[in-house]
């Protein structure tokens, strides 16, 4: 175990030369802006050609764009930085060097990386608390083959650089929470990563595959959620945007969803929106089985600048949007938007009908400049986990 505090170095986001400039120009894509095509997204250029990150590691959190806003209350002087050495885990009474006793034993802002590469299977869900950054920057770090991650009623959380696999349902049983609080946590279902009554939490470059349930999952009143630069795989439904359709709190959620590569070989839910606004933007969508986007209880989604390629001879309809009333199914007012979106494949997204685009409204900290979606394939290219090392741009 190795933990330490150390000053806030002032930082200038490096300057980067977007260096490819690409121009295609595909009869299908309705007002075709004359701009050259970015080939690094908003986040990345922020601060991975910096040299420097790993003694820089606090620069990362001011990248951050979409609702989640600028990650400025992790860091500081008073960060405690705390490195994981050992890959075991005690749900109950964790040892020191382990990943669960940064996260629960330790209080104030804390930032968690690791010292190798790692395979970690947790024995109980790990419950993050606020004010904690888990950064994989630098090494191989497998959460896999037991519980994951929940983040139940917490701020101002970094999840950034891991690969999440093979989370397991878990039984009801004791687990050392945040504060070194023992809890008694209910049965779960295999999330990758569930977020709970929690605001303003970025989850960026991760990889995530082959869980029992969801990828990720954000309800029960969650909102200002940042979800980008992931990569999502083999998997059937990835992501849920809401709780349930008798959860009205929900209304309030809102999630950005950006730069995410979705595929090969995902179903369904990606993402599913109930009740609150999602902004799905600059996304690259690998094909689907069942659908792409959908949702139940009139959620607003934007679906901007996304490119969408239709699998081969399965469906070709992005969008599904039903709800279930007894034995009935019935429309309800939708409002599904498509702006900019670019259609490879025969990909078809079905507008709602005489409602206006519901703009996400960011603030000056939260905007970012929307690419085009013809530039996804190079701008989501290396989504998912990074392999950073030291010394070398990551």
């Amino acid at each position: 175990m190795v933990f330490f505090r150390d000053s806030w170095r002032s930082i200038s986001i490096p300057v980067i030369v977007i260096i490819l400039l690409a121009f295609v120009a595909p009869s299908s894509f309705a007002k075709a802006s004359a701009r050259p095509l970015m080939q690094v997204n908003a986040i990345d250029l922020c601060w991975r050609g910096n040299p420097n990150w790993s003694n820089q590691r606090q620069q990362l959190a001011m990248c951050s764009v979409g609702f989640a806003g600028k990650m400025k209350n992790n860091i500081g002087n008073d960060v405690l930085y705390y490195v994981v050495t050992d890959p075991s885990d005690d749900a109950v009474d964790p040892k020191p060097g382990t990943l669960r006793y940064g996260v629960t034993r330790l209080s104030g802002k804390i930032w968690i990386t690791f010292k190798r590469d790692m395979n970690i299977k947790l024995e109980k869900p790990l419950l993050v608390g606020s004010f904690t950054t888990i950064d994989g920057r630098g090494a191989s770090i497998h959460i896999a083959r037991g519980g994951c991650f929940m983040l139940d009623r917490v701020t101002n959380v970094i999840i950034h650089g891991l690969r999440f696999h093979h989370c397991r349902p878990q039984t009801a049983g004791d687990v050392m929470g945040p504060g070194s609080k023992l809890m008694r946590l209910g049965a779960t279902d295999g999330d990758a990563i569930r977020v709970v009554a929690s605001s303003k939490v970025w989850i960026d470059h991760n990889t995530l595959y082959k869980c029992e349930d969801g990828l990720i999952d954000v309800t029960l009143g969650s909102t200002n959620i940042t979800i980008s630069n992931n990569w999502f795989r083999d998997h059937d439904k990835v992501m849920l945007l809401g709780h349930a359709d008798d959860f009205h709190d929900d209304k309030n959620m809102k999630v950005t969803v950006v730069f995410n590569h979705f595929g090969p070989h995902c179903n369904q839910r990606m993402p599913r929106v109930r009740w609150g606004y999602a902004h799905v933007v600059n996304n690259m969508y690998q094909g689907w089985e069942h659908y792409a986007i959908g949702g139940s209880m009139n959620p607003s989604i934007k679906s901007e600048a996304n490119l969408f390629v239709a699998p081969t001879g399965g469906k070709k309809e992005i969008t599904l949007r039903l709800d279930y009333m007894g034995d009935q199914m019935e429309k309800k007012s939708w409002n599904f938007q498509s702006v900019r979106d670019y259609f490879e494949n025969g990909a078809l997204f079905r507008s709602s009908e005489g409602q206006a685009v519901i703009k996400p409204s960011y603030t000056k900290e939260q905007e970012f400049e929307v690419a085009d979606a013809r530039a996804l394939r190079s701008l989501t290219r290396s989504a998912g986990a990074l392999r950073c090392h030291e010394g070398v741009n990551c």
